[in-house]
Order: structure tokens, then sequence, then C-alpha cells
């Protein structure tokens, strides 16, 4: 089976490009210059010409660049995933896009399940929640999974990262003020060929279990990179999400529960630290 997965140049998609290759799998990486995912008859004669088993989409524009910029948030987080679950539909083939925890507006601390109704609190949010709709509307036998700050390699982010920064003697800036779910992209990946193997449709919420703030995650960081309490305490910089000045609003406790995956029989993914203490790991290595 072909399959084809837009925004390869991302963490999630080039982690899924390349653990499908790894397996054998006909995978087609598209990164922003193989394909306009707003041009959605570039996406149809792609799609048409391809005949794919699995059409995923990683395509996304950030969450900044979506407050400055929310025509091309619309075009790429709303009628990209449109287009494509259309084409999808039209050749036959599943169709998975994903999504986040920034649909919900996290001014209540509670987890949030797949039967929460999304309230975004940014362009970014709205966006991704339209989309969601966007593609569930075009093709009701979409699989449409929401996951949260994602970790892992192929991407230089604070999460990715910290962990060597520290190593190196370097500080990082950690936001205290700001809950929510982490993920390690290679159990996402996992999860997700679980989910579509058991014929997994509509909303999913996918994520490790347990719940932090910034300022934690780099606090186990640290300690996996080998820096004891005292040694750690001078490179982690604390700040609040208003001292950040982004331009775009971020939930403040957004932590997702996974009712969809149990209701599969699956059972939740390894707890954030046992999953970020292998990818230290393996980065070790």
């Amino acid at each position: 089976m072909k399959i084809i997965i837009t925004g390869a140049g991302g963490l999630v998609g080039g982690a899924l490009s390349r653990r499908l290759a790894d397996a054998g799998v006909d995978v087609l990486a598209l990164r922003r210059a193989d394909l306009d995912v707003t041009d959605a008859g570039a996406v149809e004669r792609l799609v048409g010409a391809e005949r794919p088993g699995l059409v995923v989409n990683c395509a996304v524009l950030g969450v900044d660049e979506c407050e400055r910029d929310p025509a091309a948030a619309h075009a790429v987080n709303v009628e990209a995933p449109r287009a494509l679950a259309r084409s999808a539909a039209r050749a036959g083939a599943a169709f998975l896009h994903f999504s986040t925890n920034y649909v919900f507006d996290g001014e209540g601390r509670k987890l949030y399940t797949e039967e929460d109704e999304p309230r975004p609190a940014s362009v970014y949010g709205r966006t991704k929640a339209e989309g969601e709709r966007a593609a569930l509307a075009a093709y009701p036998r979409s699989l449409v999974v929401r996951t949260s700050w994602v970790f892992g390699a192929g991407k230089r982010s604070f999460l990715s990262t910290a962990h060597r920064e520290m190593r190196a003697g370097r500080s990082v800036r950690a936001i205290r003020d700001t809950w929510a779910s982490v993920t390690y992209v290679e159990d996402l990946s996992a999860r997700v060929g679980e989910i579509l193997e058991r014929g997994g449709r509509g909303l999913f919420h996918v994520v490790n279990e347990g719940v932090c703030t910034y300022e934690e995650f780099a606090r186990e960081a640290a300690r996996l990179a080998g820096l004891g309490e005292r040694e750690a305490a001078p490179l982690v910089e604390t700040v609040t999400e208003a001292e950040m000045l982004r331009p775009a609003a971020r939930p403040r406790y957004t932590p997702l529960g996974c009712l969809a995956a149990e209701r599969l029989g699956l059972a939740p993914l390894r707890d954030w630290r046992a999953a970020l203490a292998e990818y230290v790991g393996n980065d070790e290595r």
C-alpha cells in the first residue's frame, strides 16, 4: 500500500515517514516545496495519480504565524485538510489528519476528552478546530488525531532539545504556569498505527500519560541528562506565559484524556517521564 504524507518536513510527519519507510511501506513523503496543500487542484491531481491507500496530513501553520496571518491559517489549517480528505475519499483511500490540544481554551482545570466541545482561544486553535470539522464533513470516515506538546528527534524545539542545552551548560526558559499532556513522537506514531489497524475512525486523543508544565519538563530533562538539582537550578530560567510576550494566546490547562482509544481496547500510553527517559537515552548513543 502506498501512503502519502504531507508536512513530512515537520516533527510528526518526519517520524511517521521514517517509521513507515523502515517497515518497508511505499511512502511518498511530501514537504512544503513538493506540494502546496492549499492548492485544491494540485492536491486532487496528485492523489488521483498516486492512488494511495492512505493519505496523512501533517501540514500545519504555527501558532504565532496563524495569529499574524489569519488568511494563511485558514488556507493551511482548514481548506487543506478539506481538500485532502475529499481527494482521499474520491481515491478510495483512508485519511488521517492531526490536530491539537489548542482547540480548547484551558480555562478550567479539567481533563479534556473527545466528548468536550472545542473552545479555542487563538486563530491557530480556531482554524485547527475548523479543520477537524472540514475533514470529517468532507469524508466522514476520516481519522482525526489530537495530540499535545510533541517532542522527539527531528525538530529543534524546547521540548526536543532542553536536555541537550542544559547538558552543554546553556540555560533554557521554561514556562511555569501552563499545564498540558506531553507526547513522545515515537509513541504517537505507534499508537496511530494501532488505531488504523483496528479500523478507528472519527476523533481520537493520543498523548502520553501525565500532566506537566514546561518547568517540570525541563527539570526532568536535566535530571535525565545527568545533572543534579544544584547543577540544574541555574540552568532553568522560569517565566510566566505573560512574560513570553507571544502574539497568540496559549491555553493554560489542556491535558487530554484518551477515551476513544480506550474504547478500542488500547491501554494508555506510558507516562511522559518514561518516554522522555527513552528519548534522552537514545540521544546519548
